[in-house]
């Protein structure tokens, strides 16, 4: 084994900066915008200055910069957009009706139709809308049947990772892959080009997803069950013999150690509202309009001395605390919300939407936090709030971009427009696939006919849009292009060439789709990529072999994310969801990891080599 010399000090400090950008990319206390832009800003700084020349050809760091205007960025948004209006308009609500009325009549069936339905959707639109879609049809199915939902979930989710490799637009991650290598003019790909092995594939996939995984899967309890505690709304009467009349308002939430938050005071016989400032003064008689826990509740009427009421009944066994017209309903925070990152208190949640927050649970426990610190907790892509209000603002919520509603709310209302979006979206799809339009000029004119057709506004558009998302794919060209640029891609694959020698062609691609199998699970599946493209090439150049099957193996490797919940966000949606468990993704999605490896490593060895 013959490991070759050392590239050039350059291409030496881009492999330094890939390897830091990785280490960056698997940090959770660092947003991903900030390590994408991040390994931006250095590369540029690099190349500015200490500049480098290849054959005399001095390469210009603004160049760096091509990626936020590149076809595969403009591609990618659009479809994001577009897969919104899919969902905003509630196109594929009908889907699920149906579904959920067929899950009744046969569960094994309608377990299989989920799943080819999941990967069937995932080909054309974004994974996250299909699980939003998806999640709560199959948990109300649970509830209703009085089923376990741990063999549906986990496996539906992973049906969506499998259906998205079967074209180019079915993850950001196969544009990034496809638009690497048109740029380096390796091989430019059509719409369905590597559609066969993937629906091979698919078609194991879902196989074992469908008779082998649930089996594999333990009975796991929903992250929250409807046993919650619930918010109340209470009035505390004052007393003659009441403690605190005469006080003001600061004075005696003092007594209650900060924890009393008045809403209103209802004053004189006509109990008219007045506000609760901090210097209102409380006299006999006055109702305070309280929302809170039945606990707390009951320990501030024995603070202040003061009688509760719930309406015009005392509080007692007879007239228990009754949540009228609420609900529970659990949140799931996803990419592209705006909260993540934030406080509730920052975004003004309560407020805006009028609902009560009750608990909030992270990788599917409830957090050691005290209710009242809720509002200040940072809050990360897959937590789940569970929150309490009256129906109508939990629908109103669940109408919002961003924000998966798991339980408590009705299905999303249908529009008219509904036919608009899927219309668009075929016409997309069919335009790109006869070659009519590329792909990136058919997603930005669908864009702008749901733009004129009002399936979309101009907010909800933007909405769509993830900073994530552009960054990573910003910074993954800049990264590949400056790999390809000094070299470096070329050395990774001449030590991947020495260190598989020996090996037939096919073993050498196998071992790249491994490689790539293995470093999707741990960074991201677009890091795996960026990484892997350059090197594909390399490797099919130095082996006199088509490219072709290369970076196939690149793109499917880096779709293999099965085994660990961070591996891509579906799956943190999906643990939290069903209170699965880390070691339930690598039960189920290691050996699923492997079938498809095997598969995929003999049908491209077969149909490409």
């Amino acid at each position: 084994m013959n490991i070759p010399d050392l590239p050039n000090h350059h291409a030496l400090a881009v492999l330094l900066i890939t390897v830091f950008a990785l280490y960056l990319f698997r940090r959770e206390d660092i947003p991903l915008e900030t390590s994408s832009l991040a390994v931006i800003a250095i590369l540029c700084l690099m190349f500015a200055l200490f500049p480098f020349y290849s054959e005399g050809i001095h390469f210009e760091p603004s160049s760096l910069f091509f990626g936020f205007g590149h076809e595969a960025l403009v591609t990618v948004c659009s479809l994001m957009i577009i897969g919104h209006g899919i969902v905003r308009t509630g196109a594929l609500e009908p889907i699920g009706r149906y579904l959920a009325k067929l899950w009744k009549i046969s569960p094994a069936f309608s377990l299989l139709l989920t799943l080819i339905l999941a990967g069937g959707l995932s080909a054309f639109i974004n994974n996250t809308p299909v699980v939003v879609l998806l999640l709560p049809i199959l948990i109300s199915v649970s509830i209703r049947t009085k089923t376990d939902s741990s063999p549906m979930l986990l496996p539906m989710g992973l049906a969506t990772l499998v259906g998205g490799m079967a074209t180019t637009i079915g993850t950001s991650t196969n544009l990034l892959v496809v638009s690497i290598a048109k740029n380096m003019g390796a091989i430019e790909f059509g719409l369905f080009d590597f559609i066969v092995p993937a629906l091979i594939a698919s078609f194991v996939a879902v196989i074992y997803l469908w008779l082998v995984a649930p089996k594999l899967l333990p009975k796991r309890t929903p992250s929250m069950p409807d046993t919650s505690p619930r918010l109340f709304s209470a009035y505390l009467n004052i007393n003659e013999e009441s403690d605190v009349k005469d006080k003001t308002i600061v004075e005696i939430i003092k007594l209650t150690d900060g924890q009393l938050k008045i809403e209103s005071i209802q004053r004189g016989a006509n109990y008219r509202n007045i506000m609760a400032l901090p210097d209102t003064v409380i006299v006999e008689g006055d109702r305070l309009k309280v929302h809170d826990y039945p606990d707390r509740l009951k320990e501030f009427e024995t603070v202040l001395g003061a009688s509760l009421f719930s309406g015009l009944h005392k509080v007692d066994d007879e007239h228990p605390l009754k949540a009228d017209k609420q609900t529970l309903a659990e949140i799931v925070i996803i990419a592209g919300s705006g909260i993540e990152g934030k406080t509730l208190q920052q975004v003004n949640f309560i407020r805006k939407y009028r609902i009560s927050v009750v608990a909030l649970h992270r990788a599917g426990k409830a957090m050691e936090i005290g209710r009242n610190s809720i509002g200040n907790t940072r809050l990360k892509i897959g937590d789940v709030l569970l929150v309490q209000g009256e129906i109508e603002q939990i629908d109103l919520l669940k109408s919002k971009q961003g924000l998966l509603i798991i339980d408590g709310a009705e299905s999303l209302p249908q529009t008219s427009k509904a036919p608009i979006a899927l219309g668009t979206l075929l016409a997309v799809v069919v335009f790109s696939a006869l070659g009519i339009l590329p792909i990136e000029i058919s997603s930005i004119c669908g864009v702008l006919i749901l733009l004129m057709t009002k399936c979309l506004n101009w907010q909800e558009a933007s909405s769509a849009l993830s900073t994530q998302v552009i960054l990573i794919v910003a910074a993954s060209l800049a990264l590949g292009a400056a790999m390809m640029t000094t070299g470096g891609a070329e050395y990774i694959a001449q030590v991947f060439v020495a260190v598989s020698y020996g090996l037939p062609p096919g073993g050498v691609l196998a071992s790249l789709m491994l490689l790539l199998a293995i470093l999707t699970n741990i960074v991201s599946n677009n890091a795996a990529a960026v990484i892997g493209t350059p090197i594909a090439i390399s490797v099919a150049s130095q082996l006199n072999l088509s490219p072709e099957p290369f970076i196939l193996a690149v793109l499917f490797g880096a779709n293999l994310s099965y085994a660990t919940p961070m591996a891509y966000k579906t799956n943190l949606l999906v643990m939290n969801a069903g209170g699965y468990q880390f070691s339930d993704f690598m039960r189920v999605g290691i050996p699923l990891i492997l079938l498809m490896w095997v598969t995929l490593s003999f049908l491209l060895n077969w149909l490409y080599l």
